[in-house]
């Protein structure tokens, strides 16, 4: 992907401000979503994991329930999302305005990711093994913000110049990796990729993992590369990951759902 040449941040007191390209777009809402969504996300699973536990009782939290029927808080957060999206769209705030509504925005997505694994799997996995691609979508969505705020850009310069096309250049072949990356079962990689184009190359370059499209169609008439991917994807890569993934949401359990 392209960064704009052009990126142009002043102190970081009262007054930031962050601007790309020749029209001086403010970035500063990308900035108050990003910390949206990583606060919100680690204020849930703070929440989430004292409920667990047992001593959320004692702060007065718990699950909410309407009748009998447990609200996951996805609810609350694609109604957030809804609400923010008519006003971006029906009032088309400015200035303070619109950084209020894209953080709320930001508390939205946080939210309603927080449990993806969920809506993916239409069951409660918030807990289980599948659970943990909440955080990977999490984290994807951090990675691509948190990118937007550095002033990485689709497209760069007026369309036809120099500037555009080797930005589109740029771009198609960021996206064409990314899918190379999505075939190999690289899903967090091939996503991130789309924005940052270094780590869709090494993601693209590497071996496939197992069980993925690219292994099952380049690997059954090579032995030895599929025992290498076998080898580079085992059971320590995944604990590895894991280890990471537990650390900041919880370990899973296989106590049901929660």
């Amino acid at each position: 992907m392209s960064v704009v040449a052009g990126v142009a941040a002043r102190s970081a007191v009262p007054g930031i401000r962050i601007t790309v390209d020749t029209r001086g777009a403010s970035l500063a809402p990308m900035m108050w979503m990003f910390i949206a969504i990583l606060v919100t996300f680690l204020i849930a699973r703070s929440v989430t994991r004292l409920i667990r536990s047992g001593r959320g009782a004692r702060a007065g939290l718990g699950n909410f329930r309407i009748y009998g029927v447990h609200v996951h808080h996805q609810v609350f957060g694609i109604v957030i999302m809804i609400g923010s999206g008519i006003a971006l769209v029906s009032a088309t705030p400015r200035g303070a305005a619109l950084n209020a509504a894209a953080a709320i925005f930001g508390v939205g997505v946080s939210l309603t990711l927080d449990e993806f694994a969920l809506w993916l799997h239409l069951e409660d996995v918030y807990w289980a093994e599948e659970g943990r691609k909440s955080v990977d979508a999490i984290f994807c969505v951090l990675a691509v913000t948190g990118a937007l705020i550095g002033g990485a850009s689709f497209l760069s310069g007026r369309f036809g110049t120099a500037a555009w096309w080797s930005s589109a250049a740029a771009l198609t072949a960021s996206l064409v990796l990314s899918v190379v990356c999505l075939l190999k079962g690289k899903i967090t990689t091939g996503v991130v990729g789309i924005m940052i184009g270094v780590v869709a190359l090494v993601g693209a370059v590497r071996l496939a993992k197992p069980g993925s499209w690219w292994a099952t169609r380049r690997y059954a008439s090579r032995p030895r590369r599929a025992a290498r991917a076998a080898s580079r994807y085992g059971p320590r890569y995944h604990q590895r990951w894991n280890r990471l993934r537990d650390i900041v949401a919880g370990a899973p359990s296989e106590e049901g759902p929660r």
